[in-house]
């Protein structure tokens, strides 16, 4: 446990140290639990966690201001004309009438005189050229702080994201392609490669939703069907984040042991294998990548049969991704992430248990109906637990409850495997023979038809969502009440049998 403990406190002190500053010193308050040992030797194991914890936690108060941009950096000359030399370092992000591009910079050239400076820049342009991962590009134009739009602090967003600096439509010159690291350029153009074929094989708006939950390609589903997904709280079934991961594994681990045996653990290796490809061919960005890691650590622990280790290994896992980018601890998806997959650990079992005790009442003899069903009450649980472990923070952030969120969840989920399965071969067969691709189309149709038949049948409900303000304390108290529930739920037992013992205790004083 002390590794849950002193990821736990390292996370503490980043967050710490973003809001206050200490002196090196300080980090010798970590020795005195130390010292303490030849005084209190009975107390060793909780003094040693104690200094762990208090190395950890002044650690990460430090280490936060370190990483902070400092006068080497690029947003040190927003404000000013510049001219910028850097790659395009991930996949552009296509919109309807323009493109971001995110290019790490290399020099900086103001006044004439040309500088080495380290950051990255979010830079606005026409859709049309078209660039792509690994362009080096010369950029000529305003650099600026990033806005606050109304409610929405984009500044702050993009500074979670280690982005400082933006620039709109500015002079643009390639100077060179195919720069970046070669395995990445690879899956990016093959990922384009799918895209354009689920474009050909299928009609829209069947096509863009195919390419958002393959391909994590959402530019260009309709505003209409994407308002729907948010007002029925279905949104996150296209969002591919933890999520989203959390219950596509749920799904995959009931439906491949209905089909291979629990006392087979390949079920367990197919699911991980099949999450990974899943990550792969949606362009491996850094949320993705975050939600799969986290996926796979529970996914292990399932194998294990220690489930109760995979939440250390949740959140040390969580520690090492704060400790590479800081700034990601205030990120939505990574908080959304990381909450989705301990409910998927922590939430999971119990749901699951109440709904195969239903099961087992509704049918009095054990048999392949009793499976069948189980399968459908194990998705329901995933379901379940993801909204209960993730919905205070999608209402905080994004400004909607939604009240059909559960049902509208589960109908679509449904057809989830399917869509997954079907929309990937059509892809990859759409590569070599388009008209076998059209056939495949027509039945990956009928369900990405299904599913938008749900999202917007609820949509056209009276009132399925309504706006609301949460409060952060109230989402705080939220997740501490779940948390000691979940502690009582974990100690159930030794909990009943103290119970049981206090109402003896008073029968016998009544009694007697």
């Amino acid at each position: 446990m002390w590794l849950l403990y002193t990821s736990c406190a390292w996370i503490a002190g980043i967050f710490a140290g973003s809001r206050a500053s200490l002196p090196l010193a300080v980090i010798s308050l970590g020795v005195i639990p130390f010292l303490l040992i030849p005084l209190l030797p009975r107390a060793r194991k909780g003094l040693v966690a104690a200094g762990l914890c208090l190395f950890a936690f002044v650690g990460g108060v430090l280490y936060f201001p370190s990483s902070l941009p400092d006068e080497h950096s690029l947003c040190s000359y927003n404000g000013q004309k510049v001219e910028i030399q850097g790659m395009v370092k991930e996949a552009p992000d296509v919109r309807d009438w323009y493109s971001l591009l995110t290019v790490s910079a290399s020099s900086i050239t103001i006044t004439g005189e040309e500088k080495e400076v380290s950051g990255d820049v979010l830079i606005k342009v026409a859709r049309y050229p078209q660039y792509h991962y690994g362009d080096v590009l010369r950029i000529t134009g305003n650099l600026s702080d990033p806005p606050v739009f109304g409610d929405f602090d984009y500044k702050s967003y993009l500074e979670h994201q280690g982005i400082y600096s933006v620039s709109y439509y500015p002079g643009i010159e390639v100077l060179d392609e195919g720069r970046g690291f070669k395995p990445l350029e690879w899956i990016y153009s093959f990922r384009e490669s799918l895209s354009d074929s689920l474009a050909r094989a299928l009609p829209e708006p069947q096509g863009s939703l195919a390419q958002g939950i393959l391909l994590g390609i959402r530019s260009n589903i309709p505003d209409y069907l994407t308002q729907a997904f948010s007002r029925t709280g279905t949104a996150h079934i296209l969002a591919i984040s933890g999520v989203n991961i959390s219950i596509v594994i749920g799904i995959l681990l009931s439906f491949l042991a209905f089909i291979l045996g629990k006392h087979r653990p390949g079920y367990i290796w197919l699911t991980l294998i099949a999450i990974w490809i899943y990550t792969l061919l949606t362009g491996m960005n850094a949320p993705v990548i975050r939600a799969a890691i986290m996926g796979s650590l529970f996914l292990i622990g399932e194998y294990l049969g220690r489930q109760r280790s995979a939440i250390t290994a949740l959140a040390f896992a969580a520690a090492v991704m704060v400790a590479v980018q800081p700034g990601v601890l205030w990120s939505a998806s990574f908080q959304l992430s990381f909450l989705a997959m301990a409910g998927l650990i922590l939430l999971y079992p119990h749901f699951r248990a109440l709904g195969r005790e239903g099961v087992a009442r509704l049918f009095r003899y054990p048999g392949r109906a009793v499976e069948v069903v189980s399968v459908f009450s194990d998705s329901v649980a995933v379901t379940l637990s993801a909204i209960v472990a993730v919905w205070p923070l999608v209402a905080y952030y994004f400004g909607i409850a939604s009240v059909v969120g559960i049902p509208a969840t589960f109908l679509s989920l449904l057809a989830l495997p399917a869509i997954i399965v079907i929309s990937a071969a059509v892809a990859f067969v759409g590569l070599f023979a388009a008209a076998a691709a059209q056939v495949l189309g027509w039945i990956a149709w009928v369900f990405l038809s299904y599913f938008i038949l749900v999202v917007q049948g609820f949509n056209a409900l009276p009132s399925p969502y309504f706006p609301v303000a949460v409060p952060s304390w109230l989402v705080m108290a939220y997740y501490l009440v779940l948390a000691v529930l979940v502690a009582c739920l974990g100690y159930e037992k030794q909990l009943s049998y103290a119970f049981s013992r206090l109402a003896g205790r008073r029968r016998m004083v009544s009694d007697g």
